[in-house]
């Protein structure tokens, strides 16, 4: 497996063909070179230096105290130790709240080793994602519980659930599309919704909490191997079906995206 992705390294394109072939992909975070190289070799597509680290890695009760130093940090340690996943690196909190920001910030993830950056948002990070785009920097768009904005919205909650924000959610996927986003996450939306998004795009799609339907499946590696601090209902521990330790886990979570097994309807909001 590892010569192989070496041999051929995953790429946007890769993803797309994924996508309209009809494939599922496996997508994971990493923060460190250890851990992402043994992802990388268990067959995930993408890798993705999220501020999550601000969590399971810095104890903190949300991502909002992570900072572009931390995020450049770890992005060069999953950096080195990845063996050909795609590397998609998150903007923390209010690292892209002006153009000069966003370009420069960007700029600074990508020379650290990210391929594509993502930003939390609606429509109104269009003009961030249209002026990234323009300049060869590729953005995924991340929709529906954006962790970042806990305190607006009022803690971890499903978005979406009515028909009113459910045709917004669709309204300003479309725009996030039109204005050059190469991929689009979801995140804590109802199962319905992200397989109406999906269908509706033409770019690929990564769920997490997100129903089944989605192109790409994404999980928080701690959430993965069962040592994270909470544990939401769309995350499963694939430890216990490993016989090779974290290995054989992550080999197991890569599988079971690809063969449509997870998500299951336990793990799915309606």
């Amino acid at each position: 497996m590892s010569s192989q992705r070496k041999a051929g390294a995953v790429t946007l394109t890769t993803l797309q063909k994924l996508a309209e072939q009809g494939e599922k992909f496996a997508c994971l975070t990493a923060y460190d070179a250890c851990l992402a190289a043994l992802a990388s070799r268990a067959g995930v597509e993408l890798l993705l230096v999220g501020d999550s680290l601000g969590m399971v890695l810095q104890g903190h009760d949300s991502t909002l105290p992570v900072t572009m130093a931390d995020m450049i940090y770890h992005m060069h340690c999953v950096r080195r130790g990845n063996e050909g996943a795609l590397l998609m690196g998150d903007m923390p909190f209010m690292s892209y709240a002006s153009e000069s920001q966003t370009l420069e910030n960007a700029a600074a993830l990508m020379r650290a080793g990210a391929q594509l950056i993502k930003l939390e948002g609606g429509a109104w990070i269009a003009n961030s994602t249209r002026l990234l785009a323009e300049r060869g920097i590729p953005v995924c768009a991340h929709m529906g519980l954006t962790p970042q904005s806990v305190n607006r919205i009022g803690g971890f909650h499903v978005q979406g659930r009515d028909t009113s924000q459910a045709q917004q959610i669709i309204e300003e996927a479309q725009v996030l599309e039109r204005s050059g986003a190469s991929l689009l996450l979801l995140e804590c939306v109802p199962a319905e919704l992200a397989a109406r998004i999906t269908e509706l795009l033409g770019i690929p799609v990564i769920g997490i909490g997100a129903g089944p339907d989605t192109n790409g499946q994404i999980m928080v590696l701690h959430d993965a191997l069962g040592i994270s601090p909470i544990t939401p209902k769309f995350v499963k521990n694939f430890l216990p079906e490993s016989t090779d330790g974290i290995p054989g886990a992550l080999a197991a979570y890569v599988d079971a995206v690809k063969q449509g097994r997870f998500p299951g309807p336990e793990h799915c909001f309606h």
